[in-house]
């Protein structure tokens, strides 16, 4: 995630580098036809209206990629609270006759947010679940195909052990497996955002059309002299190829990019929490970014 930090020239530089040299090199290209070969130009109100309907459909694609990244957003804030209301419940409803299942569990829940962030951006999930679940769990977890969903099989099978051992009643029973539910949901509307992409026809012919009318308004602008031409026709780009790249950076918020939503450290922030509630000495440091983003 982006934070309010200074954000480095050189990042906007590396996302539409690209993009301003060939509009750097069609405008010159276009000067020296229209200097020696052949004036062309095109009335500059036709470019406008083009500009116009250019800027409203930069506008749908960038809140609807603002849209995706921020239900990513709320899927973490609602695990963040479900994690911390799994652990309180287990910890209530046993009253501390359960304290070393319960210390499991929850050093467990840990381990899924971390695993479940991780397998998202597909990057290696299993050292990071080592810390927090048993050997035997471990095992298991490398030979599942879905690694935070067979934590949360573990999880019923230990609230069923509870049950079993009268630990807790069936209502406090059914309340746990709500949160539990909840989580499983969470995991699932974030895989969807995660496996649905955003229609690349729509992003092409976009892009395209960016570029269709950038040099209808260079065609339109021979009459200026090159020197001017060339930085003014660079400066208009620059914000609509930003506002795209932006648009497109962030419709897709488990990339293990700068623009993602920030899983890594809402993981830490949610294993604070739970070590504090198991009332564990050793608790991690919030994690504090040294750059303009956040993981």
């Amino acid at each position: 995630m982006i934070l309010e930090k200074r954000i480095p020239i050189s990042y906007w530089i590396r996302i539409i580098r690209k993009d301003m040299i060939i509009m750097g090199v069609f405008s010159s290209f276009v000067f020296v036809l229209s200097l020696y070969l052949q004036d062309l130009t095109i009335p500059f109100p036709i470019v406008g209206f083009l500009g116009t309907a250019i800027s409203l459909l930069l506008s749908f694609k960038l809140s609807q990629s603002y849209d995706r990244w921020w239900e990513a957003r709320k899927i973490w804030g609602a695990i963040v609270n479900d994690s911390r209301s799994f652990v309180v419940q287990l910890k209530n409803f046993t009253d501390g006759s359960e304290s070393e299942l319960v210390k499991k569990m929850g050093f467990r829940q840990m381990a899924w947010c971390y695993v479940l962030g991780n397998d998202l951006r597909e990057v290696d999930s299993i050292e990071v679940a080592r810390e927090f679940i048993s050997d035997d769990e471990l095992e298991v977890l490398k030979t599942s195909k879905n690694r935070a969903l067979t934590l949360l099989d573990f999880h019923n099978n230990d609230l069923l052990k509870l049950h079993k051992a009268k630990a807790i009643n069936d209502f406090q029973q059914v309340q746990i497996d709500s949160t539990i539910v909840r989580l499983c949901e969470s995991m699932g509307k974030a895989e969807r955002i995660k496996n649905t992409f955003f229609p690349k026809t729509y992003r092409l012919t976009l892009h395209f059309f960016i570029y269709i009318f950038l040099i209808s308004l260079s065609l339109s602008l021979t009459e200026l002299h090159n020197i001017i031409e060339i930085p003014f026709m660079i400066a208009i780009s620059l914000p609509f190829f930003l506002l795209e790249k932006i648009a497109l950076t962030i419709q897709d918020p488990f990339e293990n990019k700068p623009a993602d939503t920030p899983v890594t450290s809402i993981a830490r922030t949610i294993e604070i929490n739970l070590k504090q509630l198991l009332g564990e000495k050793n608790i991690p440091e919030k994690l504090i970014s040294d750059t303009y983003y956040s993981m």
